[in-house]
């Protein structure tokens, strides 16, 4: 992937970020896929931002955001995903 490429994305993500914040805590009322959605985007936008920047993060502490989301909605879905990575690796093909 080059800059542009990881840019992109990265805006991409921090624009959903802002259009999914309603969505965002652990008494809204929609879907939990909608608002794991949410939590994730919430979660990593500053590495979004850190990527657009052209700077990088700590792949690690990212993945303990993500498994973190667990503790707000009540789910397995953050450890799952965080669990599909371990650092510098691609993403596992079972997503």
């Amino acid at each position: 992937m080059n800059d542009a490429e990881a840019r992109l994305i990265a805006n991409a993500l921090c624009e959903i970020r802002l259009i999914m914040s309603a969505y965002i805590g652990s008494s809204v009322e929609a879907p939990t896929d909608v608002r794991f959605a949410a939590h994730l985007a919430y979660a990593l936008h500053n590495e979004a931002l850190a990527l657009a920047a052209g700077t990088g993060f700590d792949v690690n502490s990212a993945l303990n955001k993500v498994a973190a989301i667990d503790g707000i909605l009540g789910t397995d879905d953050g450890r799952r995903l965080a669990g599909l990575w371990s650092a510098g690796s691609k993403i596992n093909s079972q997503v």
